[in-house]
């Protein structure tokens, strides 16, 4: 077995393959490696600063660390999804192609045996194919009927790359999702709006968020300003409100459920017509 060496881990995988037939497996695992090639040029990856393996219905392919992770997310959120299109506007619907992708980074070793084919290894690549099989993202594939493809960043991948901003990259753009795995909890970032995959209430600004925020320290502020007469908020259900110890009486008419946030004029004020 090879040393391990830092790659970054680029996982893709067809939606619905194993309902196809013989005949159209093979079409679209053709189609696909040719637009895995086409985001790899566009994204200025050599062939020799990569690995790829063919996984039938999908696509292992370990970038070198020398190519920057924000041009080749960049070229996942534009080119690929363009390359789909042109493609699904042609194909017929039982070849028709929609994608998983997983972009992710780690240690991976290369234990290779005459006459087997592959034969890579690494916990981070394990990693990155369980969030490629979690059911966070095929549901949202599954919900996105307008969308060719959907991308997931593990958390380092979103942590030095995504959350930067950088050029074609925006971080609101992505949401948290906590993924079941065996040895727990996996987090990771899903490109796109919070569907009902399972996704975490956490957006990016959570991830940012300084340390000497206390969630707990907020909603002590927050009670504290319930307390606040200048911040109190008036209920009226009927009956006789009290406020501030005062006790308003009689009938009060136009006012019947719901809050006033403002200054509020009770009584005998003013004339009456």
């Amino acid at each position: 077995m090879t040393e391990p060496v830092h790659h970054t881990i680029l996982l893709f995988d067809i939606e619905r393959f194993g309902g196809r037939d013989d005949v159209e497996q093979t079409f679209l695992r053709r189609k696909l490696h040719d637009i895995v090639e086409d985001t790899l040029v566009d994204a200025g990856v050599e062939q020799t600063q990569q690995y790829r393996e063919d996984r039938g219905d999908g696509v292992i392919a370990l970038i070198s660390s020398g190519i920057s992770k924000a041009a080749l997310l960049r070229t996942l959120l534009t080119t690929t999804p363009g390359l789909l299109h042109h493609y699904n506007r042609l194909a017929a619907s039982s070849t028709q192609m929609r994608l998983r992708i997983v972009l992710a980074s780690g240690e991976v070793a290369h234990d290779a045996r005459d006459g087997v084919t592959g034969g890579i290894v690494g916990h981070d690549l394990n990693q990155a194919c369980r969030l490629l099989d979690a059911g966070e993202l095929r549901r949202a594939l599954a919900q996105r009927s307008d969308d060719h493809c959907v991308v997931c960043v593990s958390d380092p991948v979103y942590q030095g790359v995504v959350r930067h901003g950088h050029l074609g990259v925006r971080r609101d753009a992505f949401h948290r999702i906590d993924v079941a795995v065996k040895e727990g909890t996996l987090t990771a970032w899903l490109h796109g709006p919070a569907g009902e995959e399972g996704a975490s209430p956490h957006r990016a600004a959570d991830a940012e968020r300084p340390s000497g925020d206390d969630p707990a320290r907020s909603s002590q502020a927050a009670s504290d300003s319930a307390r606040d007469p200048r911040g109190v908020t008036f209920n009226f259900y009927g009956g006789a409100p009290s406020i501030g110890g005062s006790v308003v009486a009689g009938d009060q008419h136009g006012v019947s459920g719901g809050q006033v946030h403002s200054d509020v004029h009770l009584g005998g004020g003013g004339n009456r017509r």
